[in-house]
């Protein structure tokens, strides 16, 4: 395959998967992340692709498929997500290594682990999650590490996948930008979802947890199969369709009651 043919099939490849890993382009060509690296480096003067850590995405994508930084998501659907929280919490039992990506949501149950519960071992790659949990030392926290991303406040590159490799929990909290029930879960960025994508292979049980809103949205890369997720946790009951989906693919559905407040549990007197 010549520079020139290489470079149109990672079009084509990033039209169809949004965006893609140096290590997953150079498999499909049969040459070295090196070359890749020069393709794509064409393609980035030609203003083709964007560059992302660890891999690439195409341009000239519509604005909503793109990652939106942490700090501007915090305080969308924020009671949605505290109330989800809770209900993940009450999921949680016994003595399970747990796993928490860095959104908004598990940011939520992070605080709520800190506060509640005592002596479990958690993983997770996000910078203010083990900010919450080391609050008081309450649990054992193993941070990933790796390049640090700005935008997700999460360590994120090549260390951090091989870091996420080495780890086996009993359950991992992820949340989503998109989530179509049928086709699985999607998201924008390229560094962050391949941590999800090593630590839900390696699981016992993965938890989403998705507001209403996700319902129905698709991002810029597909990330999780329906199959891959043991339970979801949402606001709102799905509509039939999405519920008939979920069941479909052996997920369990908790909705989360929003009419307990944040800091409460609902079994509290």
């Amino acid at each position: 395959m010549t520079p020139l043919e290489r470079r149109h099939f990672i079009q084509d490849r990033l039209e169809q998967a949004g965006a893609c890993s140096y290590e997953e382009l150079a498999a499909a060509v049969s040459v070295s992340t090196m070359t890749i690296r020069r393709d794509l480096e064409e393609l980035v003067q030609q203003g083709r692709v964007i560059k992302t850590v660890g891999g690439v995405q195409r341009a000239h994508a519509p604005s909503y498929l793109y990652e939106t930084a942490l700090h501007s998501r915090v305080g969308v659907q924020r009671e949605a997500k505290r109330a989800i929280a809770r209900r993940a919490l009450d999921l949680i039992t016994g003595q399970p290594t747990i796993f928490l990506d860095g959104s908004t949501t598990c940011l939520e149950l992070a605080r709520l682990l800190a506060r509640e519960r005592r002596g479990l071992t958690i993983v997770t790659n996000s910078v203010l999650a083990c900010v919450e949990l080391g609050q008081g030392s309450a649990h054992t926290v193993t941070g990933i590490g790796g390049h640090y991303d700005a935008d997700s406040l999460c360590y994120v590159g090549p260390q951090a996948e091989d870091g996420a490799k080495t780890l086996f929990v009993d359950l991992a909290f992820v949340s989503t930008k998109g989530f179509l029930p049928g086709k699985g879960t999607y998201e924008s960025s390229l560094p962050n979802f391949r941590i999800k994508q090593l630590i839900a292979r390696q699981c016992v049980e993965l938890v989403l947890l998705v507001d209403h809103t996700k319902f129905g949205q698709r991002a810029l890369s597909k990330v999780l199969d329906p199959a891959q997720i043991h339970a979801v946790v949402t606001d709102r009951a799905p509509r039939r369709a999405d519920l008939a989906a979920l069941e479909k693919a052996g997920c369990q559905v908790h909705i989360a009651d929003t009419a307990v407040p944040a800091g409460r549990s609902p079994h509290a007197a």
